[in-house]
């Protein structure tokens, strides 16, 4: 273990800022070596693989993941940082790498399960909330995340309303809802991001009648959607679908926001 944790320490010390050997480890290593690493049980040799990964990475190595046979790496780094959330290279593997390339992020949705989804969405609100300013290839990836992400929740939006039943209190696929939801709300609070995203059919109309659903809802039993619902304080702080009435008005309010056309459909 030793030696091999000391020889992608090695490989990752080489390829720092090194384009020569970025392409040479790459050649050699690429899928299979990374796949391997990336499966090992021992932490560290998961967090150097990793960070090589990360060097080695650029713009056209992203779209070598495309693959098929080789999207299972991205997989596997996404399984990473869900199982281990301190890992920062596998953090900004997807942030600073995967995220810049949408039909990457296509291909890796379409093939997680509904708890990787939310994770994938939890990365992709971390990006999106950033400060710094953005280029403008990250804007056009940002729009074309916003395109598939408004299709995923309009498709996806009633799956909330199963958060109703006791016995879907934890419903996998309303999670997934829930976060689109988030990511959406931030987007749509975004400039840059937010005229696009008003002028994509269907979203709005999706919103309302999404709140108009959840509101009834919440009218004809008690539950999580109830207006007076008591809650206990920790499920008010621990269930996700606290709030997401609020965040489909703030969606709507932003999609509204100095468009008329918008405003009128309201």
């Amino acid at each position: 273990l030793s030696a091999l944790r000391c020889s992608l320490q090695f490989l990752g010390n080489i390829a720092a800022g090194n384009g020569d050997s970025q392409n040479s480890i790459w050649k050699c290593a690429f899928p299979d070596l990374f796949l391997t690493c990336l499966m090992y049980s021992d932490e560290k040799i998961v967090a150097y693989c990793c960070m090589v990964l990360f060097t080695c990475l650029n713009s056209e190595k992203v779209r070598e993941l495309l693959d098929p046979g080789n999207l299972t790496v991205a997989l596997r780094v996404l399984k990473v940082y869900k199982e281990q959330l301190e890992s920062e290279w596998s953090f900004l593997i997807v942030t600073d790498h995967l995220l810049k390339c949408p039909e990457l992020v296509k291909a890796l949705y379409a093939k997680l399960s509904n708890q990787e989804r939310v994770t994938l969405l939890e990365l992709m609100m971390a990006k999106v909330s950033e400060s710094h300013p953005v280029t403008s290839e990250e804007m056009n990836a940002f729009m074309r995340h916003a395109d598939f992400l408004a299709g995923c929740f309009q498709e996806k939006c009633e799956a909330v309303l199963k958060l109703t039943s006791a016995a879907d209190a934890e419903s996998e696929e309303a999670l997934v809802t829930i976060r689109l939801l988030d990511v959406l709300c931030e987007m749509t609070s975004n400039n840059g991001q937010l005229e696009h995203l008003q002028a994509l059919p269907g979203l709005l109309e999706t919103a309302i009648d999404t709140l108009r659903l959840t509101h009834l809802a919440g009218k004809q039993a008690v539950n999580i959607f109830t207006a007076t619902h008591a809650m206990t304080g920790q499920e008010e702080i621990s269930h996700p679908a606290v709030g997401f009435k609020s965040h489909l008005i703030r969606l709507i309010g932003n999609l509204c926001y100095k468009n008329k056309e918008n405003q009128d459909k309201v």
